[in-house]
């Protein structure tokens, strides 16, 4: 069989210098396929094949030609609409485009390590100044720190996530200066004058503290009295509440008492008698305005449907409340039931320079019946605008 003769022809392409190997390899003709050989037969050398040399020169005639082309790309993805067409518009940095950005530092859903250390730091700093005594409290022994750190967030998940409290009306409540809060009593034990607290703080710029009157029961417990006074509550007299609003508090009051929050389920959203009228004097004589405040919610998170009055004696309660959950589920049956819940400020009523008439009990009857007024015909508003309790 004929050996075929070595060809030396080169391919076709740019004039290249091209070195003759040292060994003698076996050529492939220029139409040949790589994979069969020489006339079909795969050869038996296995020898590498040279590489043509490839001179700086055509790398750069490449180059440009490529950044010649450039131009026109960017014209026909700007005429086309292609987004991609905005990366032409980024200035180039050293020759090269800049890479694509990455997120924002702080950005929504992912905490830095910075903030990360700021928040441990702020948690060992309060923790020492609660361990150390440095912290303030007022007379009263409200302390604001712990009520904003604590409290607040614990009642916050309740207000937003659970009762879903709307607000209307916060525009009544002033930035300073005193004010004193009138407001509708309900719900088996007061829940609703923390969930009032809350409001009070979110829906003013200033994050005012409301300080609430409460009866001598809340501060005869040993833990909940403590409770009580850390978070801003004080006995509800005329002097402390006096006191209070000369100093230019928020004051919180719940005239119904016990009478409201211990009523049948069937007379819900029936305000109780209002007493003798206590905090309109306070008003009066202080010249702060009263807001009526009004909320409902609170009469569906424990339907009274009875009490036990012998139990309510020995355990010195004003009532002993059954339920549709309790006493019958025992500790499951105080979860509160998710009731949807709105409260509203309705306008203010001047008190301005009518110190004089703080003992007359004519003047304070009439405008403790107008503060009734005012809170029953916006329960009715409320309820017409809330059809479901548990919507």
């Amino acid at each position: 069989m004929t050996r075929p003769r070595k060809t030396t022809a080169a391919a076709d392409g740019p004039a290249v210098r091209r070195r003759r190997p040292a060994a003698t390899t076996s050529r492939r003709p220029s139409g040949a396929d790589p994979a069969s050989g020489v006339n079909g037969h795969r050869p038996r050398s296995t020898a590498a094949t040279t590489v043509p040399t490839i001179t700086s020169a055509s790398v750069e005639d490449t180059s440009a030609s490529v950044e010649d082309t450039s131009p026109a790309i960017e014209e026909t993805r700007a005429a086309t609409g292609d987004p991609a067409s905005k990366a032409g518009e980024s200035a180039r940095v050293n020759g090269r485009r800049p890479g694509p950005a990455g997120p924002p530092a702080g950005a929504a859903g992912a905490a830095g390590p910075d903030d990360w250390e700021e928040r441990v730091a702020d948690l060992l700093a309060f923790l020492r100044r609660r361990l150390t005594g440095r912290y303030e409290v007022d007379e009263f022994g409200f302390d604001p720190e712990l009520t904003e750190t604590v409290f607040y967030p614990l009642l916050r998940l309740l207000y937003r996530h659970y009762f879903r409290v709307e607000v209307f009306g916060a525009h009544h409540l002033p930035a300073e200066g005193p004010v004193l809060l009138v407001a509708n009593h309900s719900g088996t034990v007061p829940v609703d004058a923390l969930m009032l607290s809350v409001a009070v703080h979110d829906e003013t710029p200033t994050g005012r503290h409301m300080r609430l009157l409460g009866a001598d029961l809340v501060f005869r417990i040993p833990v909940l009295s403590e409770f009580a006074r850390k978070s801003g509550s004080t006995l509800a007299c005329n002097p402390d509440a006096e006191r209070l609003l000369n100093a230019g508090e928020v004051v919180g009051v719940f005239p119904e008492g016990f009478k409201g929050i211990g009523k049948h389920y069937r007379d819900r959203y029936k305000l109780q008698r209002f007493g003798r009228g206590g905090f309109v004097s306070a008003a009066l004589r202080t010249g702060a305005p009263i807001v009526p405040v009004s909320i409902v919610g609170a009469e569906e998170i424990y339907p009274i449907i009875g009490s036990i009055s012998p139990l309510a004696k020995v355990l010195g309660l004003p009532y002993f409340p059954v339920t549709p959950l309790f006493p019958w589920f025992g500790p499951l049956g105080l979860l509160p039931l998710p009731s949807k819940w709105l409260i509203e400020f309705s306008e203010p009523i001047p008190t301005t320079g009518q110190a004089d008439d703080a003992d007359d009990p004519v003047v304070v009857f009439n405008v403790a019946d107008q503060v009734r007024e005012t809170i029953q015909q916006t329960l009715y508003a409320l309820l017409e605008r809330r059809p479901d309790p548990f919507s």
